[in-house]
């Protein structure tokens, strides 16, 4: 791990306590074990490499447990260790053999806390950790569904820590409407946004240009852009919607991510968008690899998920660029947006007034841009940056311990 790295994972984290423990004869870091299904990319995979990161420059020992994927290379780079098990396996006739494996992991490691960040693995983990009197810890990254009995008690099992973490206040109060006796052990730690590499001054030209190339972008026209997965929740089609009403302002709609999904759901996007007279102003590509340089031709970025998002992630990075963002009044993107500060919050799931906010957004003045971005910017770096989200972790992985050793 670089000391650059070291300096901004570890920028204004309170030191984890070192104590003596019974298979060591003096004060050691404690080891912090991650389990989570797998490391693909996504907001979960890039929480656990970051607050890996975190661990290390509080002065722990990180440890990671999943089946793999291609962020494993990441989790080397900055000096933790990672077991490869099969803790993403639904089948609930494995997880005796997986939880056998993964205590001899716990024990060889020395494991002091366990953080689960997935239902499956906190099936398979949290038993063998509460039996070796390990300290548990969960991170709820999605919205519980409790429509039946049987998954009632399957999503409850996230809760069976000794602390629980919401990844929003939406969450939160998911839990807590849904399970009694949770609120003391409950906490709110927004996720965070890396503000060194969503930052617009650190673009290159050179890469703003390799991303216009890449999907033929054509100059001088205002960018919508949606990224996101392809996936009907995520509002490709209303926000046609909403441009089908305002085609008297020029522009362009990228759907960043969408032209990733099925045949169906290309052919239904298409057909929505020339249906609604928007033929050549809408482009559907792939994903990028570069998200700051793609967020840089954006104008205005738009997050219509039609059903509430458990947090976000993308306005927080577009808003950490200095653009403006727009997305319906609901979940957890109330709570990053400040509305007509920041960003915009419509009416949910009324095309008109998203419409009428990405209008607004397009009508923006230069030297009202140019605040807007100060202020987005401002307020990401205050509250929602990954400096902010890990030592708040940290915090709370601190008091644990703290306690832990007042019991031993």
């Amino acid at each position: 791990m670089s000391s650059k790295t070291k300096q901004k994972s570890g920028q204004n984290l309170p030191t984890l306590p070192r104590f003596v423990k019974k298979h060591s004869r003096s004060g050691d870091g404690p080891v912090i074990v991650q389990v989570l299904p797998e490391l693909v990319r996504g907001g979960v995979e890039r929480g656990t490499v970051e607050m890996a990161e975190a661990i290390i420059a509080a002065g722990g020992k990180s440890v990671v447990v999943s089946n793999g994927g291609p962020m494993e290379r990441h989790l080397a780079r900055c000096g933790a260790v990672h077991h490869r098990l099969p803790v993403n396996d639904k089948n609930p006739l494995k997880w005796a053999s997986t939880r056998r494996r993964l205590g001899v992991v716990l024990r060889d490691e020395g494991a002091d806390i366990v953080h689960v960040r997935s239902r499956v693995p906190a099936w398979i983990a949290l038993p063998i950790a509460k039996r070796m009197g390990l300290i548990t810890v969960s991170t709820v990254h999605g919205r519980f569904h409790t429509n039946s009995a049987l998954k009632r008690v399957y999503n409850g099992k996230m809760l069976k820590t000794d602390h629980v973490i919401a990844i929003s206040n939406y969450i939160k109060s998911l839990i807590a409407r849904a399970y009694f006796g949770v609120e003391e052990r409950l906490s709110v730690i927004h996720r965070g946004v890396d503000t060194d590499v969503f930052e617009a001054g650190q673009v290159s030209q050179s890469r703003i240009i390799r991303f216009v190339n890449e999907i033929a972008l054509p100059e001088d026209m205002p960018v919508v852009m949606l990224p996101a997965r392809p996936t009907a929740w995520k509002g490709h089609e209303i926000l046609l919607e909403a441009l089908a009403g305002i085609k008297d302002v020029p522009f362009l709609c990228v759907f960043v991510g969408a032209a990733d999904g099925r045949r169906s759901f290309i052919e239904s996007i298409t057909k929505k968008g020339v249906e609604l007279g928007l033929e050549g102003r809408f482009r559907l590509v792939s994903a990028v690899e570069d998200m700051p340089a793609a967020l840089m031709v954006a104008d205005v970025v738009v997050m219509p998920s039609v059903t509430p998002e458990p947090f976000g992630r993308v306005a927080l990075e577009a808003q950490a660029m200095g653009r403006p963002v727009i997305a319906f009044d609901h979940g957890g993107a109330s709570e990053s947006i400040l509305h007509e500060k920041t960003g915009w919050l419509a009416k949910p799931n009324d095309a008109d007034d998203l419409g009428n906010c990405i209008k607004a957004a397009l009508s923006l003045s230069a030297s009202r841009r140019r605040k807007l971005a100060r202020d987005t910017r401002s307020h990401i770096t205050a509250s929602f940056s990954t400096a902010k989200m890990c030592r708040d972790t940290v915090k709370i992985y601190s008091r644990l311990l703290a306690k832990a050793a007042i019991r031993r």
